[in-house]
């Protein structure tokens, strides 16, 4: 217990001095087997700052959702990467459990299992082994399933749920598991515009508490309201930079061949299409 102390305090006090939450260094990476083999990513370097959010984006293939991948250690790679000051690929498997959380694509889950069954699985990292679920656990899963409005739902099984339904409850078990940071590949994926700014809302509210939230988004509108963009095309980081910042304004636009166009609405940034050989 008193170790447990020790780390939250550590983590609190490292985001608090609002340093690097993942550094990535020379990161390169390769999809596929023999001579289907293809390098993806090429050689990045990357420090994604605490207590932020950072969305990564670029056009298809970029290579956005390997780095993702690469940062969360799920992937083969060379290079180095860092999470909270410490070599990645040294931490415990259960203390790397506990201070990164993960949602991907198309995450399969079995259908039979009921929804807060689903959500307690993000409680493992924090369970001794083949424990119930404590108190805390269990508070953890409520305030989760609440926060993606599952909660309603959490009788039911996974199976009998949308698509959409279903992407709240996998957000709901990344949630509950009350990580430092949360790496997201295309968490808005079946969401509808409703539930994609109740999405923008728990991301806020996580970095208001001093959560580091990383996510790769197709949708360039809501991407802006990150603090900060990763700009990526073929494998390689092209920029990194303040959403507000107009030299990310025109990097993002560029790896889109121009073809979006970034103006200011209501107080917003977002992105409008623009046709091809057309004016902005």
């Amino acid at each position: 217990m008193t170790h447990q102390i020790a780390h939250q305090a550590t983590v609190a006090s490292f985001s608090a001095m609002h340093l690097i939450a993942v550094c990535a260094r020379s990161i390169r990476a390769s999809l596929g087997n023999g001579a289907a083999k293809t390098e993806v990513l090429r050689g990045i370097d990357l420090r994604l700052p605490a207590g932020r959010w950072t969305s990564i984006v670029g056009p298809n293939g970029a290579g956005k959702s390997t780095l993702l991948k690469v940062l969360a250690g799920l992937l083969p790679h060379t290079g180095t990467v860092d999470l909270l000051g410490q070599p990645l690929h040294s931490l415990p498997n259960r203390t790397r459990a506990r201070q990164l959380a993960w949602l991907g694509q198309n995450e399969s889950s079995g259908d039979d299992l009921t929804v807060l069954d689903v959500a307690m699985l993000g409680r493992l990292p924090h369970q001794p082994w083949l424990a119930a679920p404590s108190a805390a656990d269990h508070a953890a899963v409520e305030q989760a399933l609440k926060a993606t409005q599952a909660w309603d739902w959490r009788c039911r099984a996974l199976g009998q749920l949308s698509g959409g339904e279903r992407q709240r409850v996998l957000l709901a078990r990344a949630l509950a598991v009350q990580a430092q940071v949360l790496l997201m590949d295309e968490p808005l994926a079946n969401l509808d515009p409703p539930h994609q700014a109740d999405w923008l809302e728990v991301v806020q509210a996580l970095v208001a508490e001093g959560k580091t939230v990383v996510s790769v988004l197709h949708e360039i509108s809501m991407a802006l309201h990150a603090d900060e963009l990763v700009v990526m095309t073929q494998g390689r980081v092209t920029h990194q930079g303040l959403c507000a910042d107009v030299a990310t304004h025109r990097a993002l636009e560029a790896v889109f061949d121009n073809r979006i166009a970034i103006h200011a609405l209501q107080g917003q940034w977002v992105a409008m299409p623009c046709a091809k050989g057309g004016s902005r």
